[in-house]
């Protein structure tokens, strides 16, 4: 199975854990990235994934966020899909 992760499931765990909503989604998040280092699920990344996580003003969560997609990626999306994924997702709205 293939799964993508936008850039507000990266940053969950940094979010505070008192709201019991946030902390919960952080451990789903935290469980998937454990399947993901395990091999059993694969990572896709994007251009636009890494570009929203270089504009993220904190520099350790910015470089732990980048190194863990850098290891753990099987797929990366360039630029080069864009219309293809946009035409695709047009589709997908019709229905």
């Amino acid at each position: 199975m293939k799964i993508y992760l936008d850039n507000c499931c990266f940053n969950r765990p940094y979010d505070d854990q008192t709201q019991i909503r946030i902390s919960l989604e952080t451990q789903a998040k935290l469980y998937v990235q454990d399947l993901v280092k395990r091999k059993q699920i694969d990572l896709v990344t994007s251009y636009v994934l890494w570009f929203e996580n270089s504009q993220n003003p904190y520099e350790t969560k910015r470089t732990a966020i980048a190194e863990f997609i850098q290891r753990n990626s099987t797929e990366y999306i360039d630029i080069d899909k864009a219309d293809a994924i946009k035409s695709k997702a047009e589709e997908r709205l019709k229905i």
